[in-house]
């Protein structure tokens, strides 16, 4: 299974035309940390993650150490192929 997400290229510019990318299951290049249950988003406390699909499906949950659902799946699944 591919799992499509949209992320934002540079964080200071944010969720603007053409600063958009679409990862087909691979790893978010905001995602802080190789080891599963020990990274978190290093986005997700910026005023316009709001606007995010992430934030819209809830990818981060209450804070931005709490691990990441989608980049915990894709490590996870790195870790076993």
């Amino acid at each position: 299974m591919k799992h499509l997400v949209v992320v934002v290229v540079d964080p200071k510019l944010g969720p603007v035309e053409g600063n958009l990318r679409a990862l087909n299951d691979e790893r978010c290049p905001h995602l802080i940390g190789d080891v599963p249950g020990e990274y978190s988003c290093a986005v997700h406390d910026e005023e316009w993650y709001c606007e995010t699909p992430c934030f819209a499906h809830g990818q981060i949950e209450r804070s931005p150490d709490e691990p990441c659902r989608l980049g915990k799946y894709i490590i996870e699944r790195a870790n076993r192929d």
